[in-house]
């Protein structure tokens, strides 16, 4: 089988590690490894699958001889991203900075993978909650055409990063002890609290997250027009992300019929039993790739509609696994 040698920038923070253990995982066939990082880490070693490394300066010049560069997030992308393109390696990247972009496609590989063929260097992996949203809509879509979305989610803390994890823990012992909480990550108290507004308000006091899930949703389903309304909201929860979502149809499907659609999609579990009370839940998500789908039951309010609850760890399949998944696609589709 062919290696391919893939970089890692951002190799020391949550998704970068999350990256290694999905690399690992799913027997990715590497060739060489380089793990980057910024200046306050570079130098540092690292041991992974029993081999030590020595953390690499993410500059210009780190990416000679890649073929893959999975960028794990934040302003490094936008630094450089065309220098590892220059270099001759596919950027497969996890911030927000190309996802819009008309030239960069825009992937979640069980909804569109056949987009990764237009790549011209840099492929996006979405937001995590679009990702989420997107592997539960699509066979909804694909058999009866989805008119209208709307959607709530429940995100995790660790969606900000181990300063939202770190913030949370710290409030849950300051509020038990009595003690005054002065948050710093989030706007307001996150201990049993729950705030509806994840990162900034944009255009018609929607949040960018809100907006994020709307238009990327569009671009991954090809459907420009697509009805979508969102509401974010942080919860007092570490790790996955849960979403209430409401989908009007142009055709009637039944709950029974959405289960089966549901129980054949790849990437998908369907856990759908309300009599012995099993239905999706984050305590029982975390750490796996698949997205849950469950409290499936039809819109009595509206004769071509469905409620579905949905799911997933957000650092996964909405972040480390989803970017392996597309490099596995480019492998797959021989476009790398």
């Amino acid at each position: 089988m062919k290696k391919y040698n893939v970089a890692i920038v951002g190799a020391t923070g949550a998704v970068g590690q999350e990256l290694l253990k999905v690399l690992a995982e799913r027997n990715f066939p590497i060739g060489e490894l380089r793990l980057l990082a910024s200046p306050r880490s570079a130098g540092k070693k690292m041991e992974y699958q029993g081999q030590e490394y020595t953390i690499g300066l993410t500059d210009e010049n780190a990416f000679a001889g890649m073929d893959i560069a999975l960028f794990a997030g934040g302003s490094a992308s936008t630094t450089y991203a065309q220098a590892a393109i220059d270099a001759g390696a596919v950027v497969i990247d996890n911030s927000s900075a190309f996802r819009l972009r008309d030239d960069v496609p825009l992937v979640v590989p069980e909804v569109n993978p056949e987009d990764v063929d237009w790549h011209q260097g840099i492929i996006a992996n979405p937001n995590c909650s679009t990702i989420i949203m997107a592997v539960a809509l699509k066979p909804l879509h694909d058999a009866a055409t989805i008119r209208r979305v709307v959607v709530s989610t429940y995100q995790a803390v660790s969606g900000a990063g181990k300063e939202g994890i770190e913030e949370l823990t710290e409030q849950i012992g300051q509020v038990l002890r009595g003690e005054k909480v002065d948050p710093s990550v989030f706007a307001h108290p996150i201990a049993f609290n729950l705030i509806p507004h994840i990162d900034v308000f944009q255009e018609g006091d929607y949040t960018k997250e809100e907006w994020k899930m709307i238009k990327e949703t569009r671009k991954i389903m090809h459907e420009p027009n697509m009805a979508i309304t969102a509401t974010t909201v942080r919860v007092p929860v570490y790790r996955s992300h849960s979403e209430s979502i409401n989908i009007e149809l142009e055709k009637k499907i039944t709950a029974e019929e959405a289960r089966a659609l549901f129980a054949s999609a790849p990437g998908v579990v369907v856990l759908d039993d309300t009599m012995q009370k099993e239905y999706p839940m984050p305590l029982y998500t975390s750490d796996k790739d698949e997205v849950f789908i469950g409290r499936i039951r039809e819109d009595l309010s509206t004769e071509k509609g469905l409620n579905i609850w949905v799911v997933s760890d957000q650092i996964r399949k909405g972040a480390a696994t989803n970017a392996i998944q597309i490099a596995e696609t480019l492998i797959q589709r021989n476009k790398i």
